[in-house]
């Protein structure tokens, strides 16, 4: 059965014992594991990769069923499910048991994956898709967000903000905290306010690479990486800015496909793209095909998982993907 995400708290106290939440938007899945299922279990959390229960499933299925004294509810969660973990679920259904809640964490399921139409016919199964967040989702959780705590800023600064959070809203989320604790003192919020809160020069620098990389800028591009040592965390939040922009070139892309003119695509697109942004994109967009795009995004969103497995050699993934990248022809040279 189907259920829309903000359904998924009220669902929890159903009798259902199995549910899947699937789809881009991790950052929402997982703010919603944290905020209102773990709450229902306060005790007896579980956590597993699906590699783990697959290697030994009599072992998961023991103790998925063993009622212990001190443990009245459990809940467990597996992470990256894939269509092999579907026999194990079919599994469990066979037997009567509602003393636990398992909750199925994955990324993208295509409409052809067995798990996901599985759980779509089953009446006794919860599946929700968690959709990217789009600039209308972003600027409603902003605008709630800077009202419930009195703080008053203009929509112009508001979207410097979601600029600025690259689409994340755990990102967004981060910054509007920021704002929040200067606010005490300040509560109208003014852009050059948002200027020392926000920017960093860590940032500029991260942006400043993914830009002249895209733009295919090969001596700026291999001068920044030169000039930089980043770490691990530094690395994920390159591979997250690559993602944003490349999400963003792609939109453009696909308007200016519908016979716009790209001057006007850019003007329009929201959150607003900032004057001084402008030209390195308009660069982007004549660098790079929409197929060359498509691409580079398939080995970004592979990237992050890569980087979190061997930290010790994010600099050298990083910078690989890099490298290859400013030296991939371009199909529309």
């Amino acid at each position: 059965m189907i259920i829309k995400s903000y359904d998924l708290k009220n669902n929890l106290k159903t009798k259902t014992s199995i549910y899947l939440l699937y789809g881009q938007n991790s950052d929402l899945i997982d703010e919603i594991i944290n905020k209102d299922i773990k709450n229902f279990f306060s005790k007896n959390l579980y956590t597993y990769e699906e590699t783990e229960i697959l290697s030994d499933t009599d072992k998961f299925t023991v103790g998925l069923f063993n009622k212990s004294f001190f443990e009245n509810e459990k809940l467990i969660i597996i992470n990256r499910v894939s269509d092999k973990i579907l026999e194990l679920i079919k599994d469990i259904l066979k037997k009567e048991n509602n003393d636990f809640k398992l909750i199925l964490k994955a990324g993208i399921l295509e409409k052809k994956s067995k798990l996901r139409s599985f759980f779509e016919k089953n009446k006794d199964l919860i599946i929700v898709p968690f959709y990217e967040d789009n600039y209308q989702t972003l600027l409603s959780l902003a605008q709630n967000y800077l009202n419930e705590n009195k703080i008053r800023i203009s929509i112009q600064n508001i979207n410097y903000i979601l600029e600025k959070s690259k689409g994340n809203r755990i990102s967004l989320k981060n910054e509007l905290e920021k704002i929040k604790n200067f606010s005490k003192d300040k509560p109208l919020i003014e852009y050059d306010d948002l200027l020392k809160i926000i920017s960093s020069a860590e940032d500029y620098k991260i942006s400043e690479l993914t830009d002249q990389c895209l733009a295919k800028n090969k001596n700026k591009t291999i001068n920044i990486l030169n000039e930089n040592n980043p770490s691990a965390e530094d690395n994920i939040l390159i591979i997250k800015s690559f993602l944003y922009k490349l999400k963003r070139l792609k939109k453009l892309k696909e308007e200016i496909a519908e016979n716009k003119s790209e001057k006007d695509v850019i003007s329009a697109y929201k959150p607003p793209i900032f004057w001084k942004d402008k030209e390195i994109i308009k660069k982007q967009l004549n660098t790079l095909s929409i197929e060359d795009i498509k691409k580079i995004i398939i080995k970004v969103n592979n990237l992050e998982l890569l980087i979190k497995r061997n930290s010790k050699l994010s600099n050298e993934i990083t910078n690989n993907f890099i490298l290859e990248t400013i030296n991939q022809p371009s199909s529309l040279t």
